[in-house]
């Protein structure tokens, strides 16, 4: 409200600035000391109120941007695993990305674009004030203007539309390029065929996009130049009444016209600022709409309390089943009965599409059973307790993700215990941490994924999962996780699950459970 206030009385002035120009040049009785008094005042209420109104739109648009970023990652961060994948992640990073980006310069336009609007109203009231059929008559020709430049801007924004769904295509084939790039490498032919098919053929379509969406804003440009000048020139000819009231009505509206010329080009050099930022917008409600359950707003992420005290987990025909493909068929996870105890060591075993990576994310709470339950200790798991339940497990999953810093751990020693599980993971030459922070993550995928085991090691937490986590250690390492990790682990009456091709290592585990085609064909 205090930038809509400001923003009215820069127009206001400007207004009175013109007025007052207009009465000096017709040598209106006007003394000297007066004008300037006039002038200098409404100078400094212009420039001033000018500042004010800008400095709080700003504000406004920065706050709104800023809320909008949390909210969308707060919308990620509280959405089901599964609808995330079924989203996308080029999608999502599109919108994280680009959308933000372009909505990001929208808002930023908004204060310019409110303040040309606040000259435009004084200027308005004063040439009101001059003449109000002579107004009315502008406002007619404005009325035309606008439909017209709305009707041709509107095939501009189709095109605009059709090159945002590109973008998400272009992210899709960065993803391709920087997860696959030993594979490009590597392959001559098919790395200059990802080159010409995906690289090139997209970013061609989107700037034929892009350069249409631009040309059909130039016609609409055009046309707004010339309605312009059609106007100037009709203000130049009207006849609104006598000689000396027309020549001071005339060049009112011809000092206010030009000067209005600055805010007019303003508002529309920002048009296809605002048909990005309204498409970006467009993009982010859908996601919001993909991300969050119909009528129900997203929670924010809860912080959960170290669980203590648990004895079991049931699996009770617990089921998940993936969309099906072209072909009709899907794969389907279970039916699962079984019961995991405090204090086991649980090895999951199977073939290639077994099931065991899913299982981990039905195990963990990651993926909801379709059918079935899962209870711990008698308490069924649902959307209102599954926070509480993932703070159970830490997990080391095969595609797992090396995040920079201690991120959510705290205490007085933190620092020291991380030191001492360096040294026990054999990293301690390797890297340093300092204030939370890790001196770098750049190391062997062997050594990242021990690095992983430092974040699991901190959560201290009843339950371990590793998902295929020795299948990158060298001999020497994978003996130690087997031998002396999961031993030590076990001892502290952990949990461990371990997802594991080392068959010589079964014997150390209390129980095999066996995955085919998703089903459970063994428990012992």
């Amino acid at each position: 409200m205090a930038a809509v206030i400001a923003g009215l009385v820069s127009g206001a002035a400007s207004a009175g600035l013109i007025a007052l120009v207009n009465t000096a040049l017709h040598r209106v009785d006007l003394t000297r000391t007066l004008f300037v008094a006039a002038f200098a005042g409404l100078v400094v209420t212009r420039v001033a109120s000018q500042a004010v109104a800008r400095l709080l739109l700003n504000q406004f648009s920065q706050q709104t941007l800023a809320d909008l970023c949390r909210e969308l990652s707060r919308r990620v961060l509280a959405t089901p695993l599964r609808q995330l994948e079924m989203v996308g992640i080029p999608r999502i990073l599109a919108i994280l990305t680009d959308d933000v980006a372009w909505l990001g310069w929208a808002a930023q336009n908004v204060p310019v674009v409110a303040m040309h609007a606040a000259m435009l109203l004084g200027c308005a009231v004063y040439l009101a004030w001059l003449s109000w059929p002579l107004l009315m008559a502008i406002a007619v020709v404005a009325a035309i203007g606008v439909v017209g430049h709305r009707l041709l801007t509107a095939r501009a924004f189709r095109y605009l539309q059709r090159a945002r769904d590109t973008r998400d295509v272009l992210f899709g084939h960065f993803r391709a390029l920087t997860e696959g790039m030993k594979e490009l490498k590597l392959h001559a032919g098919r790395r200059d065929a990802f080159l010409t098919e995906r690289i090139e053929a997209t970013t061609d379509e989107l700037r034929r996009h892009g350069l249409a969406g631009v040309r059909h804003h130039l016609v609409a440009d055009t046309w707004n130049h010339l309605m312009f000048y059609g106007l100037l020139g009709g203000l130049l000819v009207a006849d609104p009444g006598g000689a000396a009231e027309r020549t001071a009505t005339v060049t009112g509206y011809v000092l206010a016209t030009l000067y209005m010329m600055g805010p007019i080009w303003g508002i529309i050099d920002t048009w296809p600022i605002f048909s990005r930022g309204r498409i970006a917008l467009d993009k982010i409600r859908q996601l919001g709409v993909s991300l969050a359950t119909p009528n129900e707003p997203s929670p924010a992420p809860t912080r959960t309390e170290q669980p203590v005290g648990w004895r079991r987990i049931e699996l009770d025909g617990a089921t998940f089943m993936y969309p099906r493909d072209v072909d009709g068929r899907a794969f389907v996870l279970g039916p699962l009965d079984m019961t995991l105890s405090r204090g086991e060591l649980v090895f999951v075993v199977g073939g290639n599409g077994s099931g065991k990576s899913t299982f981990v994310k039905l195990l963990t709470g990651l993926y909801p059973p379709d059918a079935g339950a899962i209870r711990l200790d008698g308490l069924a798991i649902t959307d209102k307790n599954r926070d509480w339940y993932c703070a159970h497990f830490s997990a080391v999953f095969s595609d797992f993700y090396l995040f920079d810093a201690l991120l959510g751990l705290h205490g007085v020693d933190i620092e020291a215990r991380a030191q001492a599980h360096l040294v026990e993971l054999e990293l301690d030459a390797k890297l340093q941490i300092k204030n939370g922070a890790l001196s770098t993550t750049a190391l062997s995928q062997g050594q990242r994924k021990r690095l992983a085991l430092l974040a699991a090691f901190l959560e201290d937490r009843p339950i371990y999962v590793f998902d295929e986590w020795a299948a990158d250690q060298d001999a020497h390492y994978r003996d130690i996780f087997y031998t002396r990790v999961l031993a030590d682990l076990r001892a502290r009456g952990k949990t461990v699950v371990v997802i594991s091709h080392d068959d010589r290592y079964y014997h150390l585990g209390d129980r095999i459970v066996k995955l085919e085609y998703g089903q459970l064909v063994d428990d012992r």
